[in-house]
């Protein structure tokens, strides 16, 4: 038994999540039944995370399993892409240790929430748009303070099924752009709803309604009520998975 990691992309827009849910169309759901009818067998994927309905990723690694000695992976991938929705794309499949995980081993996760205060016709489905002026050195000064936790219970969603809510806050900025302001966060994992609470929150600084102090206070209250109020998800792309290169089959 060999085993391999997709690499692929997709538009979140037409599905509930990353996940198989009973109530409506995953990304996971529809790889896999692309995957089974190609190889013929039932082959299951593992995502590297969760993302939540109409998220988007440009970069989202899954591993699956499969008997055969020697498989085309660039065959393989074509002839996903051809299958597959126009919503969801593959980059690259490639081999790696059997007991490789695309969700345990990920070093780190990179996420990016894009805001923008322009009303845009194209593009209004990829971001969010906000009403006024935000002060961009104050939800930054509120950013900075996430580097001094690890446990971010209050940004995430009740009634998880996680072991633990600590998490290691590698980056976390804002940029601007023109009239868009984007927030990057990375860190080795993330929690239900993290990021779009985070967010949500930051906003709240860039408004001037909470300051430093603020946000370390909520922080502290390991209590979702105490944070602010999730953003949609329509503008939050996974942008990176990463990995030590010792799991992967060099050729």
């Amino acid at each position: 038994m060999k085993r391999y990691f997709i690499y692929l992309a997709y538009n979140g827009e037409n599905y509930c999540g990353w996940q198989i849910q009973p109530n409506g169309v995953s990304v996971q759901e529809t790889i896999e039944k692309a995957l089974t009818t190609l190889l013929r067998v039932p082959t299951p994927i593992v995502g590297a995370g969760r993302t939540d309905a109409g998220v988007h990723a440009r970069m989202m690694t899954a591993h699956f399993d499969n008997e055969q000695d020697s498989l085309d992976l660039q065959l393989l991938s074509d002839k996903l892409n051809r299958l597959l929705p126009k919503d969801i794309s593959i980059h690259r499949i490639v081999e790696v240790k059997a007991d490789a995980h695309a969700r345990f081993d990920a070093a780190s996760r990179l996420y990016r929430y894009y805001v923008t205060t322009e009303k845009d016709p194209f593009l209004h489905h990829l971001k969010y748009k906000i009403h006024g002026n935000i002060d961009m050195n104050a939800m930054n000064a509120c950013a900075n303070v996430l580097f001094d936790y690890i446990d971010f219970t209050s940004f995430s969603k009740l009634h998880t099924d996680v072991k633990t809510n600590n998490c290691k806050i590698m980056q976390a900025t804002w940029q601007q752009q023109g009239k868009d302001y984007i927030f990057t966060i990375k860190a080795d994992r993330f929690l239900r709803n993290m990021v779009r609470s985070i967010v949500g929150t930051l906003l709240a600084a860039g408004r001037g309604k909470i300051t430093p102090d603020d946000f370390r206070k909520i922080i502290e209250a390991k209590d979702r009520g105490a944070a602010g109020t999730s953003v949609p998800g329509h503008a939050l792309f996974l942008e990176e998975v990463e990995y030590d290169n010792d799991i992967f089959i060099k050729e």
